[in-house]
């Protein structure tokens, strides 16, 4: 099940930040995806392809989530969040950060993003990306730096840094 998660945690992520538009709500329908597709992986129908299934599942769960936001009562916040806000700007602007490179990363081409993502994230060797991926170290490496390329081109053109 982790060499699931692993390969298609960015693509169903993708999907799930797309649709719902929050990070925090993405990483919830990301991680209800894996465990209904953990439960149901029988059901799946093995003459068809996975990848499809898989993101039918997480569609399914982005929109329970948005069918659950608009029955959800608007409530006012308890305490005054100006003095909150002030005291975490620094935890603040991380996230935004944070939000403008995940932003970035779903933008990359499939092959780029896995490859950065299990470069970078997941801390594999170049050969080790190469044998999960199935493909030529050369091409891995390259499509790890073209990632990287073009999330730094990213983030400069939308002037974060």
């Amino acid at each position: 099940m982790m060499r699931l998660v692993n390969r298609f945690r960015g693509r169903v992520f993708g999907l799930c930040y797309r649709m719902l538009g929050q990070w925090q709500d993405a990483e919830d329908a990301m991680q209800e995806t894996f465990l209904r597709v953990s439960k149901n992986l029988k059901r799946w129908d093995s003459s068809r392809e996975f990848e499809p299934w898989l993101l039918t599942i997480a569609a399914n769960r982005c929109r329970t989530q948005l069918s659950r936001r608009k029955h959800r009562p608007h409530t006012e916040p308890m305490f005054d969040s100006s003095a909150a806000d002030q005291r975490d700007s620094e935890d603040q602007r991380t996230q935004q950060l944070t939000e403008e490179l995940n932003q970035a990363l779903i933008s990359l081409r499939p092959e780029w993003r896995q490859a950065f993502e299990l470069f970078h994230q997941q801390q594999m060797s170049y050969e080790e990306i190469s044998l999960e991926m199935g493909r030529p170290l050369g091409t891995v490496k390259t499509w790890v730096h073209r990632g990287r390329q073009e999330i730094i081109r990213k983030l400069q053109q939308r002037e974060v840094f």
